[in-house]
């Protein structure tokens, strides 16, 4: 019987994270842990947690009390989320562990004692099968145009109905590479893969910040209207229709009206500028707040419950087009406009809202994209938005 690799070979190897992960995976999959896997915005750092039992997380709870971990939050605002804690960490740079951090000595123990179970699996556990879906068979088009409907009779400003696509995965698809090729192709988004017993697995790129705490610092962004973005254009030069600097707009009211009704005035706003993410560009407003001039320690928290569900994946007003949504959209969302990321981590918490994501199966993918509907909307171009935006992950994947 041949000697199992010890913890430095493994580390040693060249593509550490794509190796790791697989096994890491298929280890979640027959002990039942929950794993993360995530890389912020212009980081080079890529993170894997494990734990054995997620814990729930509500909106009224606060994350500045909870422990060091990742959040993983469904669209719907009743529903609770789930904390993955950070029980065995591995931290990542350029696609190697790094043995020489502190805060991988942990890991590295705990990897040493699995080290022969997740190597020599030459057995790799697929994803779940598919679950039976309740899918809408209603024209993505006609929900946009009941949805315009609904807005010119004057019950709501604005609506973001959202659709499924149904992708077969080829039988080579591996889920590792997948997350790579995403880092690469998304330097400015949140890259996440999260996989839970429960809710199965999901991968995503996420470019919309919904909270971050930094340094004592708040931070939110205004983000809507979509173009697709050519290599070489000019960010200055991008024309933008009324109907989407108006629909980036209402983003940002809704945001400043957040912090109205906490009574919060100190702060900065930057903003529209154009921006890109992945193949796309977007319109977007930067707002911060100083969080030890305002004395407001808990803002991240307390912020987090007012924002959630923006204006950019719901509409305005919230609830008008929440309800318009829960009965003509015809199917759950789950986590996709949820939100999630890591919090406690490094002293800093970075949550995203959940778009550009799928969820994953065995053989299929079902991806999720959404498009904001105003009382100028085109069904036909708001349907090639939903297309663009689930483009973004289909050319990574295939």
């Amino acid at each position: 019987m041949s000697q199992s690799p010890s913890v430095s070979e493994v580390i040693d190897m060249p593509v550490a994270i794509e190796a790791l992960l697989d096994n890491l995976l298929t280890f979640s999959m027959e002990h039942e842990y929950a794993l993360a896997v995530w890389r912020t915005p212009e980081s080079e750092e890529t993170t894997v947690i494990l734990t054995i039992k997620p814990e729930p997380f509500l909106l009224t709870d606060s994350f500045e009390e909870t422990g060091s971990g990742f959040l993983f939050h469904p669209f719907d605002s009743t529903q609770p989320g789930l904390f993955i804690k950070a029980d065995v960490q591995f931290s990542f740079r350029q696609g190697k562990l790094q043995s020489e951090e502190q805060k991988n000595l942990k890991a590295i123990e705990w990897l040493n004692t699995h080290i022969g179970e997740l190597i020599n699996s030459e057995q790799r556990k697929e994803l779940p099968t598919k679950k039976s879906n309740h899918f809408h068979t209603t024209d993505f088009k006609d929900l946009v145009q009941q949805a315009i409907q609904h807005i010119e009779h004057g019950y709501a400003e604005k609506i973001v109905p959202s659709r499924v696509k149904q992708v077969t995965l080829a039988p080579t698809f591996d889920v590792a590479e997948a997350f790579v090729r995403l880092e690469s192709a998304y330097p400015n988004a949140l890259v996440s893969f999260v996989y839970t017993p429960k809710h199965g697995a999901w991968l995503g790129a996420s470019p919309e910040t919904l909270v971050s705490v930094e340094k004592n610092t708040f931070r939110t962004v205004a983000l809507a209207g979509t173009q697709v973005y050519k290599t070489g254009t000019n960010l200055k030069h991008v024309a933008w229709t009324q109907k989407e600097i108006e629909e980036q707009a209402m983003v940002s009211r809704y945001i400043i009206n957040c912090f109205k009704k906490i009574r919060l005035r100190e702060f900065e706003e930057h903003g529209p500028k154009t921006v890109v993410a992945g193949n796309l560009m977007h319109l977007k407003t930067d707002f911060s707040v100083d969080m030890k001039a305002t004395n407001f320690p808990q803002l991240g928290s307390v912020m987090l419950r007012l924002l959630h569900p923006t204006s950019a994946v719901c509409g305005t007003p919230l609830e008008t087009s929440r309800k318009f949504l829960l009965e003509h959209e015809g199917y759950a969302r789950e986590f996709y406009s949820g939100f999630l990321g890591p919090i406690n981590m490094n002293d800093a918490s970075h949550l995203f809202v959940n778009l550009r994501c799928m969820q994953l199966f065995a053989d299929e993918a079902w991806l999720y994209a959404g498009a904001g509907v105003t009382a100028d909307s085109i069904p036909e171009k708001e349907w090639e938005e939903t297309e663009m935006k689930m483009n973004t992950l289909l050319d990574v994947i295939r």
